[in-house]
């Protein structure tokens, strides 16, 4: 069973994804790299952490396709999220500037990964089509980019939730 969750910004995406599991063991896949300079995000990384039960097994700056072609039956996998694993993708690329498109081999991977993945799968991504067109052609890049992903591995998946306000509506 593979699920997705997106949502906004603060939109207890995250906190829902985490309820879907029960209380059995979970690998939990975190995409967002440190930034020890950035107080703000390492707060939010501290949230995340602290949220988390201690039966869980972290696991921070891994290759995601590599994670989810590693899971067998029985695992339960949850992947936070999306959009910082795209985030890093592009840092890495240094793709920034680049055309859209430029990591689609990269994004194809992961949804052949995501699509091939025995476990029990839940993955949180950011909804950002429903704001404002970002100013700035990184902000657009980004935009444009995770809502192709979140297209295709929607596509892929058995179950798409959308959260809003903290409250979840069932899409697929």
């Amino acid at each position: 069973m593979r699920t997705l969750v997106l949502g906004g910004a603060r939109s207890g995406k995250s906190a829902h994804a985490e309820q879907l599991l029960g209380t059995g063991p979970v690998r939990y896949v975190a995409t967002a790299a440190d930034r020890p300079q950035d107080s703000d995000w390492a707060a939010r990384i501290a949230t995340h952490r602290a949220r988390r039960p201690a039966h869980w097994l972290t696991v921070e700056d891994a290759d995601l396709v590599a994670v989810l072609d590693g899971a067998v039956a029985g695992d339960v996998v949850l992947v936070d999220d999306l959009g910082t694993w795209l985030t890093r993708e592009l840092d890495e690329a240094g793709a920034w500037e680049s055309p859209r498109g430029t990591l689609a081999p990269r994004c194809a991977e992961l949804v052949r990964a995501v699509a091939g993945c025995a476990a029990r799968l839940v993955l949180v991504t950011p909804e950002v089509g429903m704001g404002v067109v970002p100013a700035t052609v990184s902000g657009r890049l980004f935009r444009d980019e995770v809502g192709a992903l979140n297209g295709a591995v929607a596509a892929v998946c058995d179950e798409v939730l959308l959260v809003v306000a903290g409250l979840p509506l069932r899409l697929r």
